[in-house]
């Protein structure tokens, strides 16, 4: 990993866009001013698209954001009075026919004020408008080489409770601005993406009798059902191919991990404790997993190779560990650190190493839980959890930057990326 050149020093929670306050031991970035010439939405819209381009070129953390707005022509001369800043990006949302949106998108270099870039952008559904932002915002970074923020066009997968023993299936950009019900009716949990395109999930719907775990295609809305079991029933992982799943069964009402082959529909069990085996993800090229186990009578993180019964302890830190993700030697978890039977207890998250003794904690307060790296390992998504609601939180690991995306009103109950 590269060397950590910022500290955070502390975290608005809840704001209306993503908030942190940092000092840099070394901050060389590049600063950038912006200019809106948009053309299409009244003043609380224009307010919208200039916090969202903000918040990504923050989110980033590749440059020294100027958050001053301000509205110029898209043809004018640039003000003097800006360029003291490295870059000037100056944009253009314009209306298209039926729901169709364009944003232009132009780049200055300061001082001499000559454009080095310009493109335009357009979506057929308005609603989707945060995705024009992180695509130009993707293109402009890797126009000035900057290290990959592709993963801010993915969609993020989650299940929100709407009432009692209720709770949605819910696609949304990583900033949740943009977002689409796919699920409703009854409880669904646990959605998990099917493949690296994101075209498909996996997710729980607890029935009446037992668990049914569904395969659900996002563009076509068509749905059928994988597997069913007593107990629990929860697709944890899935193999870079796609035709392998790693499944949390309790056909006995013993809770054990399974890989389960979506060509044969064959089921392979992996883990064979008395007591509770949940949660596994793939690792060491997908020949071995890690998942939680209470088999130390608490739960913690364990490692077994597939195909042996040999298990292998990989935290050492802390008594209540839960909610493992891996990327390549990585793993990241959520570790309760406080036992409070009459008010809400700290899970803060925590990164390891499963070829050393390295050890970093990524949070320092609150409840945060299931967290998930990006498909590069740069970053880490979780839930914090505050009072009635949640907020997606954003973990950028080389720049030790944080960020936080309320869902107001509303409760995560797991997510995925």
């Amino acid at each position: 990993m590269r060397i950590f050149l910022f500290m955070v020093i502390g975290l608005c929670l809840f704001a209306s866009d993503a908030t942190l306050e940092i000092v840099k031991s070394a901050d060389n970035r590049p600063g950038i001013a912006l200019q809106d010439a948009s053309t299409f939405g009244n003043d609380l819209v224009k307010q919208k698209f200039f916090k969202l381009i903000v918040g990504d070129l923050k989110v980033s953390a590749h440059f020294k954001v100027d958050s001053t707005y301000r509205y110029s022509e898209y043809e004018s001369i640039v003000d003097p009075m800006l360029k003291s800043g490295d870059y000037l990006i100056r944009y253009r949302f314009r209306e298209g026919g039926s729901q169709a949106l364009f944003m232009d998108m132009r780049a200055y270099a300061l001082p001499a004020a000559d454009i080095i870039y310009e493109r335009s952008y357009r979506v057929t559904n308005r609603a989707r408008y945060p995705f024009l932002v992180h695509q130009a915002i993707i293109d402009f970074n890797d126009f000035l080489k900057m290290p990959s923020i592709a993963w801010m066009k993915r969609y993020v997968i989650f299940s929100e409770y709407t009432k009692p023993k209720h709770s949605d299936i819910v696609v949304a950009d990583y900033t949740l601005t943009y977002r689409k019900t796919l699920v409703s009716g009854g409880l669904n949990i646990f959605p998990k993406w099917a493949d690296r395109q994101q075209r498909g999930i996996y997710y729980t719907k607890i029935g009446r009798l037992r668990p049914i775990l569904y395969y659900y295609n996002i563009y076509t809305g068509k749905q059928h059902k994988v597997a069913s079991s007593d107990g629990m029933l929860v697709c944890s992982d899935v193999s870079r191919d796609g035709k392998r799943l790693l499944l949390t069964m309790a056909p006995n009402g013993q809770p054990d991990v399974y890989q389960y082959d979506t060509t044969s529909g064959m089921k392979q069990r992996l883990t064979f404790y008395p007591g509770i085996d949940v949660s596994a993800n793939y690792i060491d090229g997908e020949k071995r997993i890690v998942f939680v186990s209470d088999r130390l009578g608490y739960p913690n993180i364990f490692a077994s190779k597939i195909g042996s019964r040999a298990v292998e302890q990989i935290v050492f830190h802390g008594k209540n560990n839960n909610a493992c993700s891996a990327h390549g030697k990585y793993i990241v978890y959520s570790s309760r650190e406080s036992d409070n039977a009459f008010s809400s207890n700290t899970f803060n998250l925590y990164l390891i190493s499963t070829q050393t003794d390295y050890i970093r904690r990524l949070t320092a307060s609150g409840v945060n839980q299931f967290p998930k790296f990006s498909d590069d390992g740069e970053s880490v998504i979780y839930i914090k959890h505050y009072a009635s609601q949640s907020a997606l939180g954003i973990i950028r690991l080389d720049y030790n930057e944080g960020f936080l995306f309320p869902l107001k009103g509303r409760r995560i109950q797991s997510i995925d990326w």
